[in-house]
């Protein structure tokens, strides 16, 4: 496949973004060890700062938010278990099956509204009675961000608690956790707060190049190593990419709060040209035609502008800190450009 230009406007997703020289620099010189002996000084004190950020008492660094989902699920549910989850949802929709392949954990999707939200009622509703006609219910899985909105505070809460009173464990897909806390002004460990177990991921918007990490108790951290290891995601001197991650908390967090803004400006100047569209933190949702979809594809080609254009319905663009103001106006004059072309 062909390599992305560097003066492309990359808003296929922030998974896109390319370590600062800063963020390299801090790569070079990070001390590291053999991370499977529990040697590596810098991912050792990773897992004790996002443990302590986060609210909970151990963390494990891990490749990728898929692994740690994956581990999360394994930890919580046993074989023929099962665990309530969104109909929408990363775990369920695009994380390959893990759970299911891997763990034997049965998947009980429900329908979502269109800010992510299960009703309180289809949950309750979905836990099975104790019976061995049915997979036993085990868990709950959220998504924080889901779709770039920030889930509120409340609802969090009440599905915490309500399935907590029903002896069910809560887990966390807070692959992007920082940008709800920023959004909201919440801090990361009240998001947390009712959950058993957090997975927060470092290579979207706080643009290391690689890794997650699981946040749970020191019993569940401990199961957490083990099915790393059988995953294949035991790794060893991975201090040079924990570097990146504690640069990403020193530099990168606050200024999510610019994504947030450059895509505030975009859906307000594509709202201006009549286009219909949504914002939500760093993402902005498009309603896109069969007319003008070839159109913006060509567009965006002129404009070296990366999407994935769907031939209808909804253009998902993702700002990052690859992306600045320049390249907002580049994008909204590329769909001037393919709005006069269907006209």
């Amino acid at each position: 496949m062909a390599s992305v230009p560097k003066d492309a406007v990359d808003l296929r997703s922030d998974t896109v973004t390319r370590p600062t020289e800063a963020m390299r620099d801090a790569m070079r010189r990070a001390p590291v060890g053999d991370d499977v002996y529990g040697d590596d000084p810098t991912v050792n004190a990773l897992q004790e700062r996002v443990a302590a950020l986060l609210g909970f008492e151990a963390a494990l660094f891990v490749p990728s938010g898929t692994q740690s989902n994956l581990i999360a699920l394994l930890c919580h549910c046993q074989r023929g278990d099962e665990y309530l989850v969104g109909q929408q949802a990363h775990t369920y929709r695009y994380e390959a099956g893990g759970a299911a392949v891997l763990g034997s954990i049965q998947p009980q999707p429900i329908e979502q509204g269109a800010d992510g939200r299960m009703s309180l009622d289809r949950i309750t509703a979905e836990i099975k009675p104790d019976d061995p006609h049915f997979a036993r219910t085990r868990l709950l899985a959220l998504e924080n961000t889901w779709h770039g909105r920030p889930l509120p505070l409340d609802y969090l809460d009440e599905a915490c608690l309500l399935v907590r009173s029903r002896g069910l464990r809560r887990h966390l897909d807070g692959a992007r956790l920082f940008n709800a806390a920023v959004a909201t002004g919440e801090s990361p460990a009240r998001i947390c707060k009712y959950f058993d177990s957090v997975s927060v991921c470092f290579s979207k918007g706080l643009g290391a190049p690689v890794g997650s990490v699981l946040c749970g108790d020191h019993e569940l951290i401990e199961q957490a190593r083990r099915w790393r290891k059988i995953l294949g995601g035991g790794w060893r001197q991975a201090g040079v990419l924990a570097a990146a991650c504690h640069h990403a908390l020193d530099q990168h967090v606050g200024r999510l709060a610019d994504d947030h803004a450059r895509a505030e400006r975009l859906g307000v100047g594509l709202a201006e040209r009549g286009i219909s569209a949504s914002q939500h933190t760093n993402m902005v949702f498009v309603d896109i035609d069969a007319a003008l979809s070839p159109r913006l594809t060509s567009a965006f080609r002129d404009a070296n502008v990366l999407a994935s254009v769907p031939a209808s319905g909804s253009l998902r663009l993702v700002t990052h800190l690859d992306i600045d103001d320049a390249g907002i106006e580049r994008v909204l004059s590329a769909f001037d450009s393919a709005m006069a072309a269907v006209d």
